[in-house]
């Protein structure tokens, strides 16, 4: 199926004729009704909190957008919470959650009176050296083993965040003990999953622990956060119902909790799910190379978008105003860092593209621009955002040669002077 862009070729160049090339581009639009959609969506529940994890496209833009239509955020920085206090978010709104977390961290938290998750047990002692406690406090569960995951999230027995179910009931008596009133558990336990029973699943092992928590030790847990998890059809796979899938929670929260007699609001934290389909990179094409392969080269490299060379990530790539031309081979799409796995697309099949023309890659909208390094000394590119009148703007420029050597100013010995 041919893939729709929410702009044209002549949008392309006009862009990277302005403002460089590459580019990123979202749709803004298209974000802030998949957030609505998400929020409609289990508007069953009363505390129905959506905090969009900042990792995914942490860009001031974009954070602004969604707090308007009424998210919040996943943070698991300093940088992440002050992205959020600058796009005044605080207290609910703010989930917390670090690992290897350092006092400083958990200190910009309670200035913003965000929800601190707590990752690891051995860090109660650090946590409770602070002169306050905050409001609410949660805590991340691993539960070792669960029907779903993915070769991102790996296994569960080996990754190295949450707790173990014992490490958790001792973490909620410790902070019970301490004097803490309000509580909240967590657990992520896949990625890009495109199963609508996952969330289901995960509710069904998070609520019976709160009826666990209440009968053990008498504390009331008052809010779930189910994390992120839900994925998006890179391939062209069916894409998730949010829908569908908030019924399906609905049901097990009847079944478990309202039978019960207990409320709790329900966290999500829906990152890819919710921007990952409206970023577009916007590159032009370098130079062209047969050798026992055909290349297509790009301006862009993987320090714009790592994630096919971390993960082999499939990511579309469209043939800009050459859509519909007849195939004319098999190219590896790469940039021009010193690393063969800087490639774009493997044996993918595209038209005759010629130097100078434009590509989109597609789905760049979660975990690719927050994800650039500097290798090579290559800078990052910009960000543009299309907004709801259809007109762009630069919200972020490219990086300069100025922005990497900034850091070397306490070098007295390195002249950065040119001419």
């Amino acid at each position: 199926m041919q893939r729709t862009l929410p702009f044209t070729l002549d949008d392309a160049k006009k862009w990277t004729s302005t403002y460089g090339s590459p580019i990123y581009l979202y749709d803004l639009k298209a974000i802030k009704d998949k957030a609505r959609q998400v929020i409609d969506a289990f508007s069953w529940n009363k505390g129905f909190t959506e905090c969009f994890a900042v990792k995914a496209l942490a860009t001031p833009a974009i954070i602004r957008a969604l707090s308007e239509v009424g998210c919040g955020t996943d943070c698991a920085s300093i940088s992440e919470l002050e992205i959020s206090r600058c796009s005044n978010l605080s207290g609910k709104k703010v989930m917390f959650t670090s690992n290897e977390t350092s006092l400083s961290a958990y200190e910009k938290a309670m200035e913003l009176g965000a929800i601190i998750n707590l990752d690891d047990i051995t860090q109660l002692d650090n946590f409770l050296s602070l002169p306050k406690l905050p409001e609410v406090v949660c805590l991340r569960y691993n539960p070792g083993s669960f029907a779903f995951s993915s070769s991102i999230m790996g296994n569960l027995s080996d990754s190295k965040f949450g707790m173990t179910h014992e490490q958790l009931l001792e973490g909620y008596r410790i902070l019970r003990d301490v004097g803490v009133k309000h509580f909240a558990i967590h657990s992520m336990c896949a990625s890009c999953c495109l199963d609508e029973n996952y969330y289901a699943e995960l509710s069904k092992m998070l609520f019976n622990i709160v009826l666990e928590v209440q009968k053990k030790l008498g504390i009331t847990i008052e809010i779930v956060d189910l994390g992120g998890g839900i994925g998006i059809p890179y391939k062209g796979e069916k894409p998730v119902d949010i829908n569908v899938v908030s019924q399906k929670v609905k049901a097990v929260y009847d079944n478990i909790l309202r039978a019960n007699n207990l409320d709790v609001a329900i966290y999500t934290e829906m990152g890819r799910y919710i921007t990952g389909p409206y970023g577009y990179l916007i590159a032009t094409v370098q130079g062209k190379k047969d050798i026992y392969r055909s290349y297509i080269g790009l301006d862009a490299t993987a320090c714009d978008l790592m994630r096919p060379a971390m993960y082999g990530a499939y990511h579309e790539v469209v043939a800009l105003g050459k859509e519909n031309q007849k195939i004319a081979g098999k190219f590896d799409v790469c940039g021009g860092l010193c690393e063969n796995n800087d490639k774009f697309a493997i044996q993918r099949e595209l038209p005759s593209l010629e130097v100078g023309d434009l590509v989109v890659i597609c789905d760049c909208g979660a975990h690719s621009r927050t994800m650039g390094y500097n290798y090579n000394g290559f800078p990052r590119c910009g960000e543009l955002v299309l907004n709801e009148d259809r007109q762009v703007k630069l919200v972020r420029r490219s990086e300069s040669l100025d922005d990497l050597f900034a850091t070397f100013d306490v070098d007295e010995d390195f002249d950065c002077a040119r001419n």
